[in-house]
């Protein structure tokens, strides 16, 4: 599968799309607006940043005890459901009077329910479009995902600035609702794609399988500490330039959606495994400058470079989606999902620390030199092993 005319063709995708983009858009208005809730009952900067990212940093949670469920749940059912769930705990965020600790409660549940929805998600993508067209599939699921962002913050900021936050919030909790009408309609019924009850024994048993596998682990490493270092780079963008961080975010999402068409639609499919590091490189290096406070436009040109890098998770989820049996496919890739996203909550933390600390140039400057030396070591780790492996093919 190789052009955005097949992939739209194929029978599922559209619906599974677009149910995706109303959740994105949903979350980031959902996102904002209680950030900004929080914030106006707390005056607490930490309080709201909290309320905004604390669901990645449970993630970990749902990865370690309930990740079993992605590969044992029916796929249609539980993409229903979920976005059912997002609808009520949304709207329950809303209600006048709630105590700040009941909205932690709410999003701290809400982000166990979604570091499962992931690898359900994920891993019906790769049934309904099997493993030659996951990666095509998933680049426009990232390019998707930095568009209805992008739509989210601005219809969320405008409905709160004119309207209110809750207000916005209920508009986030219909798009959940929206999501769950556009599945069950628009999926066909498909059985789980592995047998049994979903169960903490049963995550640790997936988690150490995939785990126990070299190549898989150096894949999950890959994936989750490079760009959630640079996440933290990013995380830092207000602080750096509080008058142009729109502009900083804007040319990172258009460098992304860069790097997403370049590895999914333009690279051919022999240059790809070459290109996993390369691009885990250029993500980092050209932050390092930040240590000399560029102006915006050469930041802003920095950004853009770098993060055309981060179209090197397709590469690594090519690969783990060739790694990984089919029956655990919803698993591994939902732990991906789970560990990128809880390794982004703490790179942020630790930028903004440093940066407390320091200054946001320096800790830009930290973290990417940090991300550039990881990528290195799994890199020289990965050359190592192949060295291992083939004087025995060899002898063999």
């Amino acid at each position: 599968m190789r052009s955005y005319r097949e992939l739209f063709r194929t029978p599922e995708f559209t619906p599974f799309f677009l149910a995706a983009s109303a959740q994105t858009v949903a979350q980031t208005m959902g996102g904002l607006a209680l950030g900004i809730l929080v914030y106006r009952a707390t005056e607490s900067p930490l309080l709201s940043a909290v309320s905004m990212f604390g669901s990645s940093l449970v993630q970990v949670l749902g990865a370690t005890f309930l990740l079993s469920a992605a590969d044992r749940l029916p796929p249609r059912a539980a993409l229903t459901t979920l976005p059912l769930l997002f609808a009520t705990a949304t709207a329950a965020l809303a209600l006048p009077g709630l105590p700040v600790w009941a909205l932690f409660v709410i999003v701290l549940a809400k982000g166990l329910a979604e570091s499962v929805g992931g690898g359900v998600r994920w891993g019906l993508l790769n049934e309904i479009l099997s493993k030659d067209g996951y990666l095509l599939g998933r680049s426009v699921f990232n390019m998707m995902s930095g568009l209805m962002q992008i739509a989210g913050y601005a219809t969320g900021g405008a409905l709160v600035a004119l309207l209110s936050p809750r207000l916005s919030l209920l508009t986030a909790a219909a798009l959940y609702a929206m999501a769950a009408v556009v599945v069950r309609l628009g999926l066909t019924r498909r059985p789980p794609r592995t047998t049994g009850r979903p169960s903490v024994a049963a995550t640790w048993r997936a988690n150490a399988l995939l785990w126990s596998s070299a190549p898989r682990r150096q894949v999950y490493l890959a994936l989750w500490i490079p760009n959630g270092l640079i996440v933290g780079c990013e995380s830092l963008y207000v602080s750096y330039a509080p008058e142009s961080a729109g502009t900083l975010f804007a040319c990172a999402a258009l460098g992304m959606l860069a790097g997403d068409v370049l590895v999914g639609r333009l690279l051919p499919p022999r240059l790809r495994p070459r290109l996993g590091f390369p691009l885990l490189l250029l993500l980092a290096v050209p932050y390092m400058p930040f240590l000399l406070h560029p102006d915006v436009p050469l930041a802003a040109a920095a950004v853009t470079l770098a993060s055309v890098g981060f179209g090197a998770s397709l590469v690594q989820q090519e690969r783990l989606v060739a790694l990984t049996p089919d029956a655990l496919t919803g698993h591994a890739l939902g732990l991906h999902s789970a560990g990128m996203l809880t390794m982004q909550g703490v790179a942020a933390a630790l930028a903004g620390s440093v940066a407390q600390l320091t200054s946001p140039a320096v800790a830009m400057t930290a973290m990417a030199t940090v991300s550039t030396g990881v990528t290195l070591s799994l890199l020289a780790a990965g050359r190592r092993a192949e060295g291992s492996v083939a004087p025995l093919a060899r002898k063999a």
